[in-house]
């Protein structure tokens, strides 16, 4: 009787796996789960209707694609990489370094959302990442041009995502630190958080020296004739 409710993991899977639009089948695997666990119809309305009330905070995430997409009409990306083909010292490796310190203080401050995949990569970083990689050369051909956002993407994820663990108030260090409670062990978060730090310099430097690789791959992969690199650049 008590593993009857995890039958809504088995709608969410069955409709993911279909392809099936995920609200209805989400709202779909908690209704079942909900009358699978005796609750009543009006109950699991309730319930629902009390989550999205006490989570409404979150919808104003939906608000960003939008925003977003009004600023790249109104030419964000194209003022981006305006701008940085005028900082002529300005390099890839150098953009893409910074911007990674630059995430990781953030992180570390509990920040996270400040920057993101959404509203700093696309409009703003992969843009001048781009403009940086053509300071000193030809325009960049398609696949060029992918990798550079792919790499900017990157760069934004693993800044993210070793500068977090530094927070004490993150929920990963509040369960590191929960487990070791249940067992005698009482550690404070602060210390938990501290021991993340080595990590996330050496995340740091691993992703610096990186960049600067992928930066001279970059420009010696661009060594070509003039005709070839526009023929095949977007």
């Amino acid at each position: 009787m008590h593993w009857l409710p995890l039958l809504g993991v088995a709608v969410v899977v069955i409709g993911f796996a279909l392809r099936f639009n995920p609200v209805p089948v989400v709202v779909a695997a908690g209704i079942a789960s909900g009358l699978a666990a005796g609750k009543s119809i009006g109950e699991i309305l309730a319930l629902l209707g009390q989550s999205f009330v006490s989570e409404r905070a979150l919808l104003l995430f939906v608000l960003t694609l939008p925003a977003i997409g009004v600023l790249e009409r109104a030419g964000l990306r194209e003022h981006a990489r305006n701008w940085i083909s005028t900082l002529r010292g300005l390099t890839l490796s150098r953009l893409l370094i910074a911007y990674l310190g630059l995430r990781q203080i953030l992180s570390m401050l509990g920040l996270t959302n400040v920057a993101g995949q959404a509203q700093t990569v696309r409009p703003l970083l992969a843009p001048m990442a781009e403009a940086a990689a053509e300071q000193r050369g030809q325009p960049l051909s398609r696949d060029e041009r992918n990798d550079v956002r792919a790499f900017s993407a990157a760069t934004d994820n693993i800044g993210l995502f070793f500068g977090e663990d530094v927070f004490i108030a993150l929920g990963a260090v509040l369960l590191i630190q929960g487990f070791y409670s249940q067992h005698g062990i009482e550690l404070e978060p602060l210390h938990i958080a501290l021991w993340a730090l080595p990590t996330a310099i050496a995340a740091f430097v691993i992703h610096a020296v990186r960049t600067v690789l992928f930066g001279r791959r970059l420009a010696r992969g661009r060594g070509k004739p003039a005709t070839e690199t526009t023929q095949a650049a977007d």
